[in-house]
């Protein structure tokens, strides 16, 4: 039982800050916070990600030019041009790397107003750091896994950003609905995104990139959103 709820806190909390840090604020900036929520939120993304920590940086660059050049061969990943989802991913954690470490040259309007936390995302995506919260899931599963099935769910606890990757970037192009004609295959994967937290509405989110809801009917509860919400009313952060 104490695996399952480990399972479903790692899911939800590190999706929430990969969805409302990482996705709403770094790449696009739907909302405005003051530099101490934004290095709180720094902290708490590496505390809820942990071994799958994303940098702001990488992930905010990355994801911008997913929106710039979708389903194109300049896509860091795009269904239309990967031959498998490991394919994909392989080739979208190069391209983190690559932009995360400033290894390649990148245009100003995609690195424009990132934010970034050099010092700490060196820490946080560190071999040390990913190795020692790898370690504290396994004694967790050491100490409170009561049949070998829960076992099961341990790589998921390593690799569960990718993994949310993976639901977004290969399954919502391929699978779902459509509210919106764009020059992508983008879908909306759920009436009602309980799994991703609003992630799921793709299609919507690639029709309206700078929109913070991304909910369009009424069934389409952005619950991220909702969140975001009561943060803008006890004046956390300021949806624009």
């Amino acid at each position: 039982m104490y695996v399952i709820i480990l399972i479903v806190i790692l899911w939800y909390s590190g999706l929430f800050f990969q969805t409302f840090f990482l996705h709403r604020y770094a790449a696009h900036q739907t909302f405005t916070m003051s530099k101490l929520g934004e290095k709180v939120c720094f902290f708490l993304t590496w505390l809820t990600q942990g071994s799958n920590y994303l940098s702001a940086y990488g992930y905010g660059v990355m994801h911008r030019m997913h929106h710039a050049y979708a389903d194109t061969e300049k896509d860091p990943h795009s269904p239309k041009y990967d031959s498998n989802l490991f394919s994909m991913m392989w080739r979208t954690k190069n391209m983190y790397q690559d932009i995360n470490t400033k290894r390649i040259s990148i245009e100003e309007k995609f690195t424009k107003n990132v934010p970034q936390w050099e010092r700490f995302d060196a820490f946080a995506s560190s071999r040390f750091s990913r190795l020692t919260w790898a370690l504290i899931y396994t004694l967790f599963f050491v100490f409170f896994a009561t049949a070998w099935w829960q076992w099961l769910f341990l790589p998921v606890t390593f690799l569960m950003a990718p993994i949310h990757g993976v639901i977004i970037n290969w399954f919502a192009h391929i699978y779902g609905y459509v509210n919106f004609k764009v020059s992508d295959t983008s879908k909306n994967l759920l009436p009602f995104d309980f799994l991703m937290m609003g992630e799921g509405y793709h299609n919507n989110h690639h029709a309206h990139g700078g929109r913070a809801n991304f909910g369009v009917k009424w069934h389409e509860v952005d619950i991220t959103y909702c969140i975001m919400v009561v943060l803008d009313k006890v004046k956390l952060i300021k949806l624009k």
